[in-house]
């Protein structure tokens, strides 16, 4: 088995994840819609339902439009995050959903925590790395010259 290669991958906003979240709000939207239509339901309800459902897809919108944009780097060894100019973090990414052509990630490092989602479209020639990355664990140190494998603890 082959060691996965280093590889940077672009991350911006994925069109999956506001579809995902658009889907998401139709159906509180349709759902309090579907209530508002039964007889005797509260006004003072329906008020605090539509509000909920307001306040969910401001919520969901405003962060569509913060959602990361930077460079996830694997170098064999640890991820690391850089956003514009800044400085690298590194951190650890852990797998929460894969899609084949999309894969929906958790980033924790030192500066905090974040979902991204990683979207083959964009960069195509670099997925399959990316995807091996994301897959293999940390390179193990190398052996020294002469030291039997069981001598190392």
């Amino acid at each position: 088995m082959h060691d996965a290669p280093s590889v940077s991958y672009p991350v911006g906003r994925s069109r999956w994840g506001a579809a995902l979240l658009a889907l998401a709000w139709l159906a509180g939207v349709a759902a309090v819609l579907a209530w508002s239509l039964q007889p005797q339901v509260a006004a003072w309800r329906l008020a605090a339902a539509w509000s909920a459902v307001i306040g969910a897809g401001a919520l969901a919108l405003r962060q569509y439009r913060r959602a990361p944009a930077g460079i996830l780097a694997w170098d064999g060894a640890s991820w690391s995050w850089s956003e514009g100019s800044g400085p690298a973090a590194s951190g650890r990414l852990r797998l929460s959903l894969d899609l084949q052509q999309i894969l929906l990630v958790h980033w924790r490092g030192d500066r905090g925590s974040r979902w991204i989602w990683l979207e083959r479209a964009s960069r195509r020639e670099r997925w399959d790395d990316l995807r091996r990355a994301v897959y293999s664990r940390a390179r193990p140190e190398a052996l020294s010259v002469g030291e039997p494998p069981a001598a190392k603890p």
